[in-house]
C-alpha cells in the first residue's frame, strides 16, 4: 500500500523506508498550495511550512517601519530602538517574488554595535508551542512543519544586521566588540535551542531546521568551523536530552565542497535546499556516500526549471539515478521560480518519479 505524502515525508525524516521520493515545495512558493495541487495531483506533492519554535519578546526595545516607494518599488525603512539608541535599515523589493533586498544595513559603524547590543541583552525566548501546534494541523497529511530555530551568530549577522563588506572587517578591525557581540548571540540562540526542545517535548515535530542559508564563499571554513558547526552540535546534544530521535537539518544552499570536511565532523543529518550541479558543486551522488546518516533533500536547481521540458525530465531521472533508492533523498521547490515557468517544470519532475518507480 502507497504511504501519503506526509507519511513518505515524515519517514525519510526519520531516517525509514519510503516507496517513492518525495517531490515537495515550501508551503505557497508558487502561489496557493491549491493552485500546484490541481495541476499535478495533491497525492504527488508534499508541503512544507515553516515555523519558528521559539518567539521574542522585547520589554525595552521595539521596531517601527514606514512605506517608502521609489522609481514603482516598494520600500520599507526599519528602525530598532533601544536604550542605546536607534539603527535604521532600508530595504526595496522587487516586484515578482517581493524579496527585499538591503541598500543600508542597521549596522553601519563599529559604534552601531553597542546599540545592537542593547537589543540582544534584551531578548526574551519563548517556545512558540502554540504556533507550532497551529502549523502542524494546517498541514494535516500533505506535509511537516519545517520548525526552526534562529541563524547562527555569523550568518544572522551578514543576512539580517550588517553588510557583507562591512562585517569581515569589523571581525578583523574590532575583535572586542565582535567578541562581545557574538557572545550575547550565542546566548541567545542557547535561550533558543531550550525552546526548541520545549517545542519538542510537547509535540511531534519530526526535526528541528537551522536557516543558515550556507554557501562556501561567502562563509569560509575558518568561520563556519568557528561559528555554525558548535552550534550545530550544540542542538544536537540539546535534543539529545528530550530523550527523542530529532535530527539537526540545515538550509545549505549554496557552494559546498570546501566545507566537506568540516561538515563530515557535525552532528548535521538533514540538508535542506542542497543545491545540486548544474547550479552548485555538490552531486547527489556526493552527498550521499560521504555522509551515510544524512537527509539530502535537494532543492530543484533553478536552472533547469527554465530547461525545456525533456531536460527537466531528465534532470530529475538524473537525480533520482543517483538517491532514489537510498531512503534519503527528497525533491523540493525551495527556492523561488519564475511564475510562468513551474507549470511547465513542475510536472516533469513527477512524470519522472512516476517514471522511475514504475
Amino acid at each position: 500500500m502507497s504511504m501519503t505524502m506526509g507519511e513518505r515525508m515524515l519517514a525519510l525524516a526519520q531516517g525509514r523506508a519510503v516507496d517513492r521520493v518525495p517531490f515537495v515545495q515550501y508551503w505557497d512558493m508558487t502561489g496557493p498550495n491549491e493552485t500546484a495541487w490541481k495541476l499535478v495531483g495533491r497525492e504527488k506533492m508534499g508541503v512544507l511550512k515553516w515555523v519558528s519554535a521559539y518567539r521574542y519578546e522585547t520589554p525595552n526595545c521595539h521596531l517601527d517601519q514606514e512605506e517608502l516607494e521609489r522609481n514603482g518599488l516598494r520600500g520599507i525603512r526599519r528602525r530598532l530602538h533601544t536604550p542605546k539608541g536607534t539603527l535604521e535599515s532600508v530595504s526595496y523589493f522587487e516586484p515578482v517574488f517581493n524579496s527585499p533586498s538591503q541598500e543600508s544595513h542597521f549596522v553601519k559603524e563599529p559604534s552601531d554595535y553597542q546599540v545592537l547590543l542593547a537589543y540582544f541583552r534584551d531578548l526574551v525566548v519563548h517556545a512558540n508551542v502554540d504556533g507550532v501546534r497551529d502549523t502542524l494541523a494546517d498541514v494535516g497529511e500533505v506535509g511537516l512543519p519545517h520548525t526552526a530555530v534562529d541563524r547562527t551568530p555569523y550568518q544572522q549577522l551578514w543576512v539580517q544586521w550588517v553588510s557583507m563588506e562591512d562585517l569581515p572587517l569589523h571581525l578583523m578591525l574590532e575583535p572586542d566588540i565582535m567578541a562581545e557581540v557574538i557572545e550575547a548571540m550565542v546566548q541567545v540562540q542557547h535561550r533558543v535551542f531550550q525552546a526548541a526542545c520545549e517545542v519538542v517535548k510537547a509535540l511531534p515535530v519530526p526535526y528541528i531546521v537551522v536557516p543558515d542559508n550556507i554557501t562556501a564563499p561567502v562563509i569560509g571554513k575558518t568561520y563556519f568551523d568557528q561559528y555554525c558547526v558548535p552550534a550545530y552540535n550544540a542542538l544536537a546534544e540539546q535534543l539529545d536530552a528530550t530523550g527523542k530521535d530529532i535530527p539537526v537539518f540545515v538550509h545549505m544552499d549554496g557552494d559546498l565542497k570546501p566545507l566537506w570536511e568540516s561538515i563530515d565532523g557535525c552532528r548535521v543529518r538533514g540538508i535542506d535546499s542542497l543545491s545540486p550541479p548544474p547550479d552548485n558543486d555538490t552531486r547527489v551522488a556526493d552527498a550521499l556516500a560521504r555522509w551515510p546518516e544524512m537527509r539530502v533533500c535537494i532543492n530543484f536547481p533553478s536552472s533547469v526549471h527554465l530547461a525545456p521540458p525533456e531536460k527537466v525530465y531528465q534532470a530529475t531521472l538524473r537525480f533520482l539515478e543517483e538517491g532514489g533508492r537510498s531512503n534519503r533523498l527528497q525533491i523540493q521547490v525551495s527556492e523561488n521560480v519564475p511564475p510562468d515557468i513551474w507549470p511547465s517544470s513542475y510536472p516533469q519532475i513527477v512524470k519522472a518519479i512516476d517514471d522511475f518507480y514504475g
